[in-house]
């Protein structure tokens, strides 16, 4: 199987006190999640931007999946990130770089899935949205992330009503974000208005992660709305970065091979959970380790 994961490499700075940490961020825990799941025969491409001055910190990972469509950037996207407990993060940018290069794929439809993670929101335009789905015929999964944000003279990230919202979501299959972002993809204000409006967009699959207490999944079926929901897993959270961007990569590869809401649900919720026991970001091989162990 072909999976082509798209979204910006980041140089995330963690701030705890008066001292800063860099690690490699983004589309690195997606690929992450991917690695934690495939099977040999699989081929992950990514399609990313990378400088060879910070290529170091995404080597370890990178080095097993394929590069080809990625692509040398100037200045990486660099954020940083204030982490406070049962709070959303506040995010702030250091460099926010442009839409990526789709041009060097000639045949889309090589790919079995297509993965595209709005890292910094700035990932792809509409208009490449719309020409890959143009030229695709396979499934699209969409993390909206941080397309969720705008972004302020002093580089700060704060949640907006995504502009052209639906136009968005009608060029993609399955819809992943959480509980804040949800509030951005809709003109409406609750929940249940917010998912039928999406549900009205087409055949969607709209799933909504919700950190400790689990997900849920949202389709239609025989043109009655559905609903699947998975708990939270009890563990000892010691960590809640990257967690969403693995929930997808899983629960898409898992959808790719079996075509399985449910059960891709559930294994998306424990590859999650997996993530959020560890100090992910100091130990990612042991994720790795632990994950595979699941499968």
């Amino acid at each position: 199987m072909k999976i082509l994961v798209i979204g910006h490499s980041i140089i995330d700075h963690f701030e705890k006190g008066h001292s800063t940490k860099v690690y490699p961020g983004g589309i690195y825990y997606s690929t992450l999640g991917f690695l934690s799941v495939k099977k040999t025969n699989d081929i992950i491409y990514l399609l990313t931007g990378y400088n060879y001055k910070s290529r170091d910190l995404f080597d370890r990972i990178y080095k097993r999946v394929e590069l080809k469509y990625s692509g040398e950037l100037t200045n990486m996207p660099e954020v940083i990130l204030k982490i406070r407990e049962g709070k959303e993060r506040e995010e702030e940018y250091k460099n926010i770089s442009s839409a990526l290069d789709i041009s060097n794929i000639d045949d889309w439809n090589q790919f079995d899935g297509i993965l595209i993670n709005m890292i910094t929101g700035f990932d792809l335009t509409l208009d490449q949205l719309k020409y890959i789905r143009k030229n695709y015929n396979g499934k699209i999964y969409f993390d909206v992330h941080t397309l969720a944000r705008g972004v302020d003279s002093e580089m700060k990230r704060t949640f907006r009503k995504i502009p052209d919202a639906g136009e968005w979501i009608s060029n993609v299959d399955i819809i992943q974000c959480n509980e804040n972002e949800l509030r951005t993809i809709s003109r409406f204000d609750n929940e249940p208005e917010i998912i039928e409006h999406i549900m009205n967009l087409g055949n969607k699959t709209l799933i909504i992660t919700k950190g400790k207490a689990g997900a849920s999944l949202h389709f239609k079926e025989n043109e009655s709305g559905k609903i699947y929901n998975e708990r939270g897993i009890k563990i000892n959270h010691v960590n809640s970065v990257g967690c969403g961007d693995i929930f997808g990569a899983v629960f898409f590869y898992s959808y790719l091979c079996s075509t399985e809401l449910r059960s891709s649900l559930t294994q998306a919720n424990k590859a999650a959970s997996s993530a959020a026991a560890i100090r992910l970001i100091e130990n990612p091989e042991t994720f790795l380790n632990d994950n595979k162990r699941l499968y």
